[in-house]
């Protein structure tokens, strides 16, 4: 049998700890660890993470995977929730409550700059809007369209944008924040509510929704929206995030039931992938492509996180 040398044309190199920038299919030996390691490329998967505190669903989400914001939300008893919770990669922690209870609302920005609008305690929808500092949610202009089962997308909470929701009834109405006020721009294509979306308000993705289960997907300029090529399974209720160019969507209700399905956009068509562990719908999300988070939802109603990662990924090598 060939050895690693006559195969590769160098020999298995030791490293105190694992190289810097090892190449795909690179195998060392790290004489730390004592084993042989490899670098491959890990197609993606979901994990389990740290379970939140309150049970919700309908909740909004901002973030990272390692440095998420999880805040309102529903657990089927009235009144709808405040809590807020910060994830830090392991564990979820209870942090300073919304001033407003509400759920199916919209979410957009960072761990330490977030922005949440919209959204419902009961009927009628609302158009409050609440900037979080990192420690406290400030009440600030509102929407200028009341709305629930809408989707947002923004860096952070001076930079974001609103589409979509139910005012009723069914509403395209898209709006930019600027850090100061909401601005109406230029409305979807397709009226939607329970729809996901991602990206920046002037580089945006919209996709699936309802009423029914829609595989449409919008994609934002800046100025306008654009019809692309739809997902592979039609839903609603599902989340997703990333970028307009590469996005991830999971979950939700397709045309026979709840789903775990996953897809990946590269900036042109989705791509079906690994489904989430659990099927699950109107659950909060945060991260990139390449490492996202989902937490919360229906059905039933939970607590679960999962953790999504993809990419390339150090392995260690054994005899099975």
């Amino acid at each position: 049998m060939a050895d690693y040398k006559t195969i590769k044309g160098t020999k298995i190199q030791n490293y105190t700890t694992d190289p810097d920038n090892p190449l795909t299919g690179q195998v060392w030996y790290n004489e730390t660890d004592q084993v042989l390691k490899t670098l491959i490329i890990n197609p993606g998967s979901w994990s389990t993470g740290g379970n939140l505190n309150l049970a919700r669903y309908a909740l909004g989400g901002a973030g990272t995977q390692t440095a998420a914001l999880a805040f309102s939300g529903y657990d089927n008893s009235f009144p709808a929730k405040t809590e807020t919770e910060s994830y830090n990669g392991t564990s979820w922690t209870e942090v300073n409550d919304m001033n407003t209870a509400r759920y199916y609302l919209g979410g957009a920005g960072t761990q330490n700059s977030a922005l949440a609008f919209g959204g419902s305690p009961s009927p009628p929808s609302l158009a409050l809007t609440e900037s979080w500092n990192g420690t406290s949610w400030t009440e600030v202009n509102d929407l200028n369209t009341a709305r629930n089962s809408l989707a947002g997308a923004g860096a952070d909470n001076t930079s974001a944008l609103a589409f979509g929701g139910i005012i009723p009834p069914n509403a395209a109405e898209t709006e930019s924040w600027n850090g100061t006020s909401w601005t109406e721009v230029n409305d979807l294509n397709d009226a939607r509510p329970y729809l996901a979306g991602t990206g920046t308000n002037t580089a945006a993705l919209a996709f699936g929704g309802g009423p029914g289960q829609k595989a449409l997907t919008e994609s934002w300029n800046g100025t306008s929206w654009t019809e692309v090529n739809d997902l592979n399974t039609g839903r609603s209720g599902l989340a997703g995030t990333g970028t307009q160019t590469a996005a991830l969507a999971a979950g939700g209700e397709s045309p026979t039931a709840v789903t775990a399905e996953t897809e990946l956009w590269n900036g042109t068509s989705w791509t079906e992938v690994n489904d989430l562990n659990t099927a699950i719908e109107f659950f909060g999300t945060a991260g990139i492509q390449t490492a996202a988070l989902a937490f919360g939802g229906r059905t039933p109603i939970t607590t679960a996180t999962e953790e999504w990662n993809a990419g390339p990924e150090t392995k260690t090598i054994t005899s099975s």
